[in-house]
């Protein structure tokens, strides 16, 4: 499989001590832009996900300066979302790891199947890889500063089968 990621999946897995989801989920590794790569491990400094990030074998970074879709998506989203959803296509990617609304809109749009953080969370609580749900989303909120409507928290914690 090919999958690609934005900096917020990772950033955010990383806050909360679950960044080695995204490894058990796709053990062929995921493919980050150099955007990405600056934003999280090399501007990151001591925040989330810079250490575990840069030191992820699993990672690997790839080049999407010469992306003919590039400027488009630059009009707009920042960098890092654009260089992704642009790698994604460019390399026919299976998945694109993203949580930004407009984004995932623009991914969508291009034909990419998305996939965020809570969807990693939700794929953790069905494989048995953490025990409750309802605890890594309010760790994601509190630790994380991950902001997560009402709405979406009671549809995930029902489709990880938390609440009928």
């Amino acid at each position: 499989m090919r999958i690609v990621s934005n900096s917020s999946v990772l950033i955010a897995l990383s806050a909360i001590g679950r960044l080695p989801l995204v490894w058990e989920r796709f053990p062929s590794g995921i493919v980050i832009p150099q955007a990405v790569w600056r934003e999280v491990v090399l501007e990151g400094g001591a925040r989330p996900g810079a250490h575990e990030v840069g030191g992820a074998s699993w990672i690997r970074v790839e080049d999407t300066s010469r992306s003919p879709m590039l400027p488009l998506l630059l009009a707009e989203l920042d960098e890092g979302e654009a260089e992704s959803i642009a790698l994604a296509c460019d390399i026919g990617a299976d998945v694109i790891l993203i949580d930004e609304r407009d984004a995932r809109r623009a991914a969508r749009s291009m034909g990419l199947k998305v996939l965020g953080t809570v969807g990693i969370l939700i794929w953790a609580k069905r494989a048995g890889r953490v025990p409750e749900l309802r605890k890594e989303l309010n760790t994601l909120q509190e630790i994380g500063s991950f902001r997560l409507s009402g709405p979406l928290f009671e549809r995930a914690l029902r489709e990880a089968g938390e609440i009928i």
